[in-house]
């Protein structure tokens, strides 16, 4: 069995993680804002060590990772949604979301790689979303967070790709947990006139939970099967929607790079 850390682990994806893991045997180490509400969700289990731990604090993160012991997965998963337009974003909005996102993700990996270099093992999961490989109006800030994960950790899989490390990207699309609730949503301080149709995105999004097609305990499970396998893919996309968008995606980039093309190649030096 393994020794898996996780952040985000008290809602949604992480916690229906934790649990599938404990009830096959693993071991867990888990990182949230509150363990009384992952104790709670869990029950008392001797295989699960809860810790409350700010991601963007590298000290407490370090400190974590050393109270796991060997890690043999670490699963980053902390993150919440954001949903406003671009110019409605604050600076202290802004660098919040890029603690938990980016810098709460870089703290977790600089505690974790130079035992997994020495070991010449392990695997890290950086859990994405669609919205890492696409865009819609109103998620700028969750993109922008989601983009610098996919830039860092596909940097990453290169540096570790001969050290015995694996990575990879997990890109889910919308699913049945709390994530578009008020508790996991943030929205901005104040609003700009012209932007109707994001307040009408806005209140779409918030009547939509119960309603999304991705089932939470499936995808855990299909990260479990990841972890268990020798190989996969760096992207792994969770959903027949984030499938879909992902599909679109690659379609209106490839026809945007030949769309430039001409004017592309007049810029060399000749």
């Amino acid at each position: 069995m393994s020794n898996w850390f996780i952040t985000g682990a008290s809602r949604g994806l992480g916690l229906e993680l934790v649990k599938q893991l404990l009830a096959t045997g693993h071991d867990v180490t888990a990182t949230t804002r509150s363990a009384e509400r992952l104790i709670a969700a869990t029950g008392e289990h001797e295989r699960l060590l809860a810790l409350e731990v700010d991601l963007a604090d590298e000290q407490r993160v370090a400190a974590a990772v050393a109270q796991a012991g060997p890690i043999d997965v670490v699963v980053n998963n902390a993150g919440y949604g954001f949903l406003a337009a671009v110019e409605e974003v604050s600076d202290t909005e802004a660098r919040r979301m890029f603690d938990v996102q980016v810098f709460g993700v870089w703290n977790v990996l600089r505690a974790v790689l130079p035992a997994f270099r020495e070991r010449r093992g392990g695997h890290i999961i950086n859990v994405s979303s669609i919205l890492g490989l696409t865009a819609f109006p109103g998620w700028g800030l969750y993109c922008a967070g989601k983009y610098a994960l996919e830039g860092l950790t596909e940097s990453l899989a290169a540096e570790v790709a001969g050290l015995g490390v694996r990575v990879t990207l997990v890109e889910p699309g919308y699913m049945r947990t709390d994530f578009l609730r008020t508790q996991s949503l943030g929205l901005p301080a104040s609003t700009a006139d012209g932007y109707e149709a994001i307040r009408e995105m806005t209140a779409a999004h918030l009547a939509m939970p119960g309603t999304q097609l991705g089932d939470p305990a499936k995808a855990a499970a299909a990260i479990i099967e990841l972890a268990g396998r020798d190989g996969g893919p760096l992207h792994q996309l969770l959903g027949s929607d984030s499938y879909g968008l992902a599909k679109a995606r690659l379609d209106a980039l490839a026809q945007d790079v030949e769309a430039g093309r001409e004017l592309a190649l007049t810029t060399d030096i000749t």
